[in-house]
């Protein structure tokens, strides 16, 4: 199955998801099976703080969109891992695929048994040096609008890391079904 997506034309993996659902996990297996490049919020909006730039905003979304675009255009297809929890964020990933243009897949990471993901949030420690984690309760407050399109979505509530990323893989082979491709070159005009 790997060979056939290395053969693939390149796709964005768009992944969305509160911090402790494994959202960074699945798209770190996601990024290594597909040889694809990986683009972590996080890890960009630290930098820019490493280098004492001020994160008020989209800063660090918008440095992704573009080094997302550029591997694109190298024909790398990109995971893009981020909590992406509004409709303009979510939107930009999609315009970032149809300027290219190439596929994008969409995927929200969830863990609907809120006990687990509150064990989760508090027990995790952070991988990034400098970053801190959330807490429960920024994650819990955390501003979210509803979707707009219908993204794959993985519950890992109850599954092994194993168990969802197959659920995973599924759900995205189950979508290269050419009538499921999206490009959705209609949001060019957004």
């Amino acid at each position: 199955m790997l060979m056939r997506y290395l053969m693939r034309p390149p796709r964005l993996f768009i992944f969305a998801g509160l911090p402790g659902t494994g959202k960074t996990t699945l798209a770190r297996l996601l990024a290594r099976d597909l040889c694809a490049a990986y683009l972590r919020i996080d890890t960009v909006e630290q930098a820019l703080r490493d280098q004492r730039v001020e994160i008020s905003g989209p800063e660090g979304y918008v440095v992704a969109y573009r080094v997302a675009a550029d591997n694109l255009r190298l024909g790398m297809s990109v995971v893009a891992d981020s909590v992406n929890p509004i409709t303009i964020t979510r939107r930009a990933w999609r315009e970032v695929a149809a300027q290219v243009p190439v596929p994008f897949v969409e995927i929200q990471v969830v863990c609907l048994d809120v006990a687990e993901h509150r064990r989760r949030v508090e027990s995790r420690a952070g991988d990034i040096a400098g970053h801190r984690v959330p807490t429960w309760h920024e994650v819990e407050t955390r501003d979210r609008d509803p979707w707009d399109t219908t993204p794959i979505v993985i519950d890992t509530a109850r599954q092994t890391e194993s168990e969802s990323y197959a659920a995973l893989r599924s759900a995205i082979a189950a979508s290269d079904n050419p009538a499921l491709q999206r490009t959705d070159r209609a949001e060019r005009s957004l």
